[in-house]
């Protein structure tokens, strides 16, 4: 098990990523292995941030580019295994986005890799219902699964990943931070953050360890979406958490 990030919190907090291999030393140097997803524009930028990352002995799992078919190619084309999926018309019917990732799917086939949706709330998977139901229509697709969204729609993380262990891409994990219980829109409700600074009970080690005894042997993302404190002392202190937990 190798453990990443995904970290769009950080991106948000300095304003933008402005020096890749700063960064990529920074995350190194709090124990990070590598980032879930490269961001390029164009083909050589893609190898260039490739070569980098490879350069300080770190990883990365997938490819986002410009377009969902050059994310498919250059994926592939890096060696990789799964894009996220790229739906379009700002999909919010759950029978639409399956047939659309089923079509994307074959595509990703035909390019030796494969694609995987990432549950979220405010999308039409984001409940654990929504969830089995997008495994079960879509069998050639894989989930990105983040546990505190899962765990913040109620939903019961261990037994997805004793259902569905052979399903799971990559994980993310982070903890759920709820400060207006009855708000409807989930954004408002609370904000994601820091693994051990929540306080919706999301028990991250427990699933972690449900995994690996399910045979999980993939990425671990650490997913802050937004942060506590300065992004780099809270990344650390998630991937404390992670270690004094045995990962």
């Amino acid at each position: 098990m190798k453990i990443g990030i995904a970290d769009y919190g950080m991106n948000v907090w300095d304003g933008a990523p402005y020096d890749y291999e700063e960064r990529a030393r920074q995350l190194k140097a709090i124990g990070y292995e590598g980032i879930e997803r490269l961001t390029a524009y164009g083909a050589e930028e893609a190898v260039r941030k490739s070569a980098v990352l490879r350069k300080l002995g770190m990883g990365f799992a997938t490819v986002r580019g410009p377009s969902a078919e050059l994310s498919l190619q250059w994926t592939s084309g890096l060696g990789k295994d799964y894009v996220w999926t790229e739906l379009g018309g700002g999909t919010q019917e759950l029978e639409v986005l399956c047939r659309q990732v089923n079509i994307m799917a074959q595509n990703a086939g035909r390019w030796g890799i494969r694609v995987a949706l990432h549950n979220h709330m405010g999308t039409p998977v984001e409940t654990q219902d929504q969830v089995e139901y997008f495994l079960n229509r879509c069998p050639e697709a894989r989930l990105v699964f983040d546990t505190a969204h899962l765990a913040a729609t109620g939903g019961d993380c261990a037994a997805l990943v004793r259902k569905y262990a052979d399903r799971l891409q990559v994980i993310h994990v982070k903890d759920w931070l709820e400060t207006d219980p009855g708000n409807e829109i989930w954004h408002k409700r609370g904000q994601f953050c820091g693994l051990g600074q929540g306080n919706a009970g999301v028990d991250n080690l427990s699933i972690l360890q449900e995994a690996v005894e399910c045979g999980y042997e993939g990425w671990v993302f650490v997913e802050h979406d937004t942060h506590l404190n300065e992004p780099l002392d809270d990344l650390a202190s998630s991937r404390d958490y992670l270690r004094k937990g045995g990962f």
